[in-house]
């Protein structure tokens, strides 16, 4: 039996994009370091200062958005907390898939735990116990405009902490109605209680980019591993339309140093390694290759420099305070709106997505470039005005009486163009709560959107890489291929037998796409003799 994955700090500095997997898809348990509660207890102090001086402050005694100059008297602030859980948890859409939801928990703990939120040790508590436990709210997909954070799936989440709301227990989907339990039960099987809120703890549960940040970790992650999928992907195609590495030979990258096209020409002569296929032409009279085939270096580093762009931006958001207002103590601030001799409490704009949009909105793109690539390949593959002498037309055992795989290109197209026609969303803007909100970032969509352009580039590249080892019968057989590219075949033969005659091939493109990435990364890793990047 594994070992349980190592528990993840939350201690509001280190959390890592592989620290927020773990925990979403690996079950990691989280705990909160000594030094990071007297953080969060020196903060609330701080809240509570602020609440008995009386003194008008937003988030505190206050009203929000374009209420913000109602005053709030001292015996509805409790009130004012659960009203705003409550009014803002409208959302709608399907329900977000656990691992996105543990994503946003984790996230939210982990800014929460910086201690510049003002809450009380206890909600920090309540929410890494449901992340321990298995209890995951039911948080709707659309409602968020990404500035003031992403208030409404924030709401949702934070409904169960106070018993409302609805949540899945441990290995429950929130998307399957049969699952779901009202959020006093789910709290009651975790031995909780409901939370009681206090001044400014509805607000700090809520305010912040925290589904976006999860979506954009969990898309950080799983396109780094797309991009070098692709890698080992295209040094199949390569060899099996007797194309040439000598377009990765490292002189060539030397010369423009770009860091990720470099690694991609790295991975394709480690996948190639030992490739007889390669070695038998390598004095041929061919004198280029196609585009799609010579520029792969440039192009999947091109993508994979933005997938690096994001990460970073990622890793500072994720151990970032983005909460409004945040509470600091009163001597390291010099233009202090209001607080008390000890405490100062700041209202801004740490909340606004756009760091995460603006990079979400350049990965959507680059990644729609990976599809695009990844087709256009296919199509050398298969199109017989265009392919290699020895390749028949669309790879079909029979032309004519066989269509091969003619139709799995309708579908990498069918869904290069879904990515091309998104567009960006953080040059989108809708003013809301009476204009007071006037410019949003639209990040959770711009999220989103590049998720829906990592599904094309995992698919298309899922798709070329069936294409590719059926390529690869029609290659001499005394030829062995790289040890990286063999190793890929082979984990498409535990799939997927050879295409001997016509059969439906959609059950086939789902299990090529779902080893494009962590799985296919680490099937080709264990056979090479260096890391693939």
């Amino acid at each position: 039996m594994d070992d349980p994955p190592a528990p993840v700090a939350a201690d509001g500095e280190s959390l890592s994009i592989e620290d927020v997997v773990a925990v979403a898809r690996g079950g990691a348990t989280v705990k909160i370091p000594p030094p990071t509660r007297e953080a969060i207890r020196t903060a609330r102090e701080r809240v509570e200062d602020v609440v008995e001086s009386g003194e008008p402050v937003y988030g505190v005694n206050t009203g929000f958005g374009d209420l913000v100059a109602e005053r709030i008297p001292p015996d509805d602030l409790e009130r004012l907390q659960y009203n705003l859980l409550r009014s803002h948890a409208a959302g709608a859409g399907d329900p977000l898939d656990t691992e996105v939801v543990r994503a946003m928990m984790l996230a939210r703990l982990n800014t929460l735990a910086k201690g510049y939120s003002g809450v009380r040790e206890v909600v920090v508590e309540h929410l890494r116990t449901l992340l321990n436990e298995g209890v995951h709210p039911v948080v709707y997909s659309h409602g968020s405009l990404g500035a003031s954070g992403d208030l409404i799936p924030l709401a949702h989440m934070a409904q169960v902490l106070v018993g409302e709301g609805e949540a899945a227990l441990d290995g429950g989907e929130p998307g399957d109605r049969s699952e779901r339990v009202p959020g006093e039960e789910a709290l009651a099987a975790s031995g909780l209680d409901p939370l009681a809120l206090e001044a400014k703890e509805g607000l700090a549960l809520i305010n912040g980019t925290q589904l976006t940040v999860a979506l954009a970790a969990l898309l950080a992650y799983d396109g780094a591993r797309t991009v070098t999928s692709a890698d080992v992907v295209g040094s199949l195609t390569t060899e099996v339309t007797m194309g040439t590495t000598a377009t990765s030979d490292p002189v060539l990258h030397d010369v423009r140093p770009h860091e990720g096209q470099a690694a991609s020409a790295r991975n394709v002569k480690r996948c190639t390694a030992d490739s007889e296929i390669v070695e038998s032409h390598r004095n041929c009279d061919r004198v280029q290759d196609p585009y799609s085939i010579r520029c792969l270096p440039q192009v999947h580093g091109a993508v994979r420099d933005a997938v690096e762009h994001l990460s970073e931006a990622v890793t500072v958001e994720l151990n970032s305070a983005t909460d409004n207002p945040l509470v600091f103590p009163a001597e390291a601030v010099d233009d202090r709106a209001s607080g008390t001799e000890s405490a100062a409490i700041l209202s801004g704009g740490n909340f606004h997505g756009e760091p995460l949009a603006l990079r979400l909105d350049y990965v959507g793109t680059a990644l729609t470039e990976l599809a695009a690539i990844a087709e256009r390949r296919l199509d050398r593959l298969l199109n017989p005005h265009v392919q290699e002498d020895h390749l028949p037309p669309f790879l079909a055992a029979e032309s004519g009486v066989e269509s091969g795989y003619m139709l799995a290109q309708y579908t990498a197209a069918s869904l290069l163009n879904e990515a091309r026609s998104l567009g960006p969303a953080s040059t989108d803007n809708t003013p809301v709560s009476g204009a007071q909100e006037d410019h949003v970032s639209m990040s959770a969509q711009a999220a989103y959107n590049a998720r829906t352009a990592l599904e094309a580039a995992r698919t298309a590249v899922g798709i070329e890489l069936l294409a590719a080892t059926q390529a690869a019968a029609y290659v001499d057989d005394d030829l062995s291929p790289g040890v990286g590219t063999g190793a890929a075949m082979a984990a498409v033969r535990e799939l997927a037998p050879p295409l001997a005659e016509d059969r439906p091939l959609d059950d086939e493109i789902e299990g090529a796409a779902a080893l494009v990435g962590p799985s296919l990364v680490e099937r080709v890793a264990r056979v090479i003799d260096d890391e693939l990047e």
